[in-house]
């Protein structure tokens, strides 16, 4: 599933980063359809996880600075969820490179970016906009 305007945040920086993420996502995806280099797979995993952790960042320091009041839970959400993909790189890994268990993490990587996008981090570009009026 690629981005999509209608997953605009509203807040440019923001919305870069969720678009780099989606295309990584993909690749991702493509390269456990094609049985690709376990590898390969092993490398997006990873640039995955570090991405994340630069991202997540990158929005809680915007959320600070803007003064966000549903900062807490969005930290919370993002700690959940590094959590979880260290957990499926870790299974990818212990499995010896099982190519379901790959398919399996971008589906929830693929599925966990939409919802969090459309509902939590689309808040922070409403509530963006309303203090940069």
């Amino acid at each position: 599933m690629p981005w999509t305007q209608s997953l605009s945040v509203g807040v440019p920086a923001i919305d870069e980063q969720h678009k780099i993420w989606f295309e990584k996502a993909e690749k991702l995806f493509d390269a456990g359809k094609k049985n690709q280099a376990k590898e390969y797979i092993s490398e997006l995993l990873d640039f995955l996880d570090d991405y994340t952790k630069k991202h997540f960042a990158d929005e809680e320091k915007y959320m600070q600075s803007i003064g966000y009041p549903g900062y807490e839970n969005q930290k919370k959400a993002h700690t959940a969820f590094i959590a979880e993909l260290t957990k499926l790189r870790t299974e990818f890994k212990d499995s010896g490179g099982n190519i379901a268990v790959i398919l399996k993490a971008n589906t929830m990587v693929i599925n966990w970016l939409t919802s969090h996008i459309s509902t939590m981090d689309k808040q922070i570009g409403t509530f963006a906009a309303q203090v940069n009026k």
